[in-house]
């Protein structure tokens, strides 16, 4: 009410001024009528002052953009902002693509949308008559939804799909940021755990020289003749193979090729031949169990929840350096006020002693001091703007991705709320704090899920130290079928003599005489055809069956290489161990100076707050003494300078205080909660306006906690 009555007060008055200066100077001649009259002017421009720190206290006018949670969320009836919801990632590449109903997608490539580099298409509803009026929540969001330093973290969460994709087909992951291992170390055998089937069709043609007819079948064509043996192959081989999280390697085939020949030797010709085998291999030491061959998917899983938190990092960074950057840019601004506010004063009181110079009134001295006080002010004004340029600009860069976009490279930024004193959001306790910190600060649980795959790694390299040792096995079955003739009963010719031959096909020779024999004919009596169902026949009846069994065993004499894989694997383990700790003391730390410093904040703003008022109450009484001649120009420009530097210092204060609060909430990994959003939301590049009830997520009442779950991996 006090401060409401000045301000009509002062309207009034400069009104009166405006309109009335001449006649009112002339009426009030002398020394002491132009003090009184510069008194009331400078009191009236001090406290219509649209920054004035009794203003900006005002919880009825300045509530709280984020207020801090005083109850639980499944506290019923809790006044808490809602919560936005967790929603879908954009993408999941955790699975692939399905092969049903369409055969062809997993040979296809995936599709992945181009990056958007230009500003959220809301950024325009904040834009009127070339302002940009923001409130902190406002500026948040759209800094979840801009930032550019998110939008590059955001593909570390896919690309850790990608790994876990890779990983579950038995290969090794990628590289995530802030994960110690891509996979494991160990040396151990590897698997394919997606099925591969594998045909082949072969059809071949050749002429091949026969060097012996005799053997070859294609019988005698005299002494000196080449012959040539003409054969047609053509094959169909099927073959399936998978390995298992087990340790076993299946593989099935399924041959067949149909033959034809010149060759008088072969039983059928053509002939078709199917050949069926089913086998497998077992590690049974080295490489055995469903722990060690599944390492790399739980390391590759540990490392989706490792880029999640590194994520969730990135969105307190890019949170707390939006909140710090608006509340830097509403001091700046406050502060271009206070400093306007002052050049006015100070102009004035140099145009008013001028006159009264020129009329004989004043000593040329007081003239020069306020003359001085001008040039001061308008110096420090120019530095102000300078400061609320540069501050603008960086908070224009936090909130869009495209700070020279024509619609927002001239805007300028107006802050809607105003730096206020926040309740006490303090734990009870320091180890209330620290506890906090521990269960919510990203740093420290990407750390934990290092461990996890420090431990997954030693035990990977103390199975690869064992021998080798291999169990194998194969079941085959054969089937032979084609063409045969059907002949009767031998014919002897006897007036048809044939040369008995050698291996070579020469003539048998008795003293130097050939000897003969007479030839003797087989009729055909017709053609026996057999094919591919005789063949398979056979192998469904394991007509021809084939059993084998195999144990071998490989026993490295020194074993050094898998030593050193487990060497290095427990340092490791044992040094990510005291880099826990020291995180968790530079965390301790961290908490401990954020707390000091909102606290001593607090303290700051209620010190800088009763000095301004004091320092009003001291101007205020530097005034009735100039307005009764007992004070001097000068003095009331010194008491106006330290009112204006107190009001600065109070509106620092408050900005500090209001920085102090960001940073303490990060400090404690607190900042996504408080402000509203998850990390959903800034994974999906777009913060959910849906409104839900608070307390409850998708229906389900629940704590903050489940916010968090699982370092934010689904």
């Amino acid at each position: 009410m006090i401060m409401t009555t000045l301000c009509e007060t002062a309207k009034s008055f400069l009104l009166l001024v405006s309109t009335k200066r001449s006649g009112l100077f002339s009426e009030v001649p002398g020394w002491r009528a132009g003090k009184s009259l510069l008194a009331f002017f400078m009191a009236a421009m001090l406290a219509i002052g649209p920054l004035s720190p009794a203003f900006a206290q005002s919880a009825a006018q300045n509530p709280p953009s984020n207020p801090a949670p005083t109850t639980s969320l499944a506290t019923e009836g809790s006044s808490i902002a809602p919560v936005s919801s967790l929603g879908l990632a954009k993408y999941n590449f955790t699975g692939g693509p399905r092969a049903f109903p369409d055969l062809l997608k997993p040979y296809q490539q995936i599709h992945i949308d181009e990056p958007v580099i230009t500003n959220s298409p809301r950024l325009q509803q904040f834009i009127h008559d070339g302002k940009l009026a923001l409130s902190l929540q406002d500026a948040v969001e759209l800094a979840l939804e801009n930032s550019l330093d998110i939008g590059v973290q955001r593909y570390y969460p896919w690309i850790a799909d990608a790994s876990i994709l890779k990983a579950k087909a038995g290969g090794s992951g990628y590289a995530t940021p802030g994960g110690l291992f891509a996979s494991s170390t160990a040396f151990l055998p590897s698997f394919s755990y997606d099925p591969t089937v594998t045909s082949t069709i072969l059809i071949d043609d050749r002429s091949t020289p026969v060097n012996n007819p005799l053997i070859s079948g294609t019988g005698a064509a005299g002494v000196a003749t080449l012959t040539t043996l003409q054969t047609h192959t053509t094959a169909f081989n099927n073959q399936f193979s998978r390995g298992f999280e087990t340790g076993t390697n299946l593989t099935a085939s399924w041959n067949n090729s149909r033959t034809s020949s010149t060759s008088l030797a072969n039983l059928f010709n053509p002939a078709v031949q199917s050949t069926l085998t089913i086998g497998f291999t077992q590690a049974l030491l080295n490489g055995f169990g469903i722990a060690v061959n599944t390492r790399n998917i739980r390391i590759a899983k540990n490392n989706r929840k490792i880029a999640d938190w590194a994520f969730a990092q990135q969105a307190i960074t890019a949170v707390t350096n939006t909140i710090t950057a608006y509340w830097e840019l509403v001091f700046a601004r406050a502060n271009v006020k206070v400093d306007e506010q002052a050049l006015t004063v100070s102009q004035k009181l140099y145009s008013d002693n001028k006159k009264q110079l020129d009329a004989g009134t004043m000593a040329p001295l007081d003239v020069t001091r306020a003359q001085s006080e001008v040039a001061t002010d308008r110096q420090n004004l120019i530095v102000a703007r300078t400061v609320q340029l540069q501050d603008e600009q960086i908070l224009k860069n936090a909130i869009t991705k495209d700070p020279l976009a024509p619609d927002v490279v001239n805007v300028e930024i107006i802050t809607t709320d105003q730096p206020t004193q926040p309740a006490v959001i303090e734990n009870p306790s320091f180890e209330d704090s620290i506890k906090e910190a521990f269960e919510k600060r990203p740093e420290l649980q990407e750390q934990l899920y290092n461990l996890k795959n420090a431990d997954i790694d030693i035990q990977a390299t103390r199975n690869a130290l064992l021998p080798t040792l291999t169990l194998s096995g194969q079941y085959s079955s054969v089937g032979l079928a084609g063409n045969a003739p059907i002949k009767g009963n031998s014919i002897l010719v006897p007036d048809t003599q044939l040369p008995i031959l050698d291996e070579n096909g020469n003539p048998v020779l008795v003293n130097g005489v050939p000897i003969f024999e007479p030839e003797s004919k087989t009729p055909v009596m017709g053609t026996k055809q057999q094919g591919f169902p005789t063949a398979q026949s056979q192998i469904f009846h394991s007509r021809f069956p084939d059993y084998s069994a195999q144990l071998t065993l490989s026993l490295p004499l020194r074993n050094r290489s898998a030593q050193a894989d487990s060497v290095r694997a427990i340092l490791t383990q044992r040094q990510q161990e005291m880099s826990l700790q020291q995180l968790k003391n530079a965390a301790l730390l961290d908490v401990r100076n954020t707390y000091i410093a909102l606290t001593q904040d607090r303290a700051q703003v209620d010190a800088a707050s009763e000095a301004r008022q004091l320092q009003q109450e001291t101007f205020d009484a530097e005034q009735k003494k100039y307005r009764l001649g007992a004070s001097t120009v000068y003095n009331v420009i010194l008491t106006q300078r330290d009112l204006i530097a107190a009001q600065g210092t109070e509106l620092r204060a408050l900005a500090n205080l209001e920085e102090a609060k960001a940073n303490y909430e990060r400090a404690l990994g607190r900042t996504l909660e408080v402000n509203h959003v998850t990390i959903a939301d800034a994974k999906s590049g777009e913060v959910e306006r849906e409104t839900l009830i608070p307390g409850t997520l998708h229906g389900k009442v629940v704590g903050t906690e489940e916010l968090f779950r699982d370092g934010g991996s689904r």
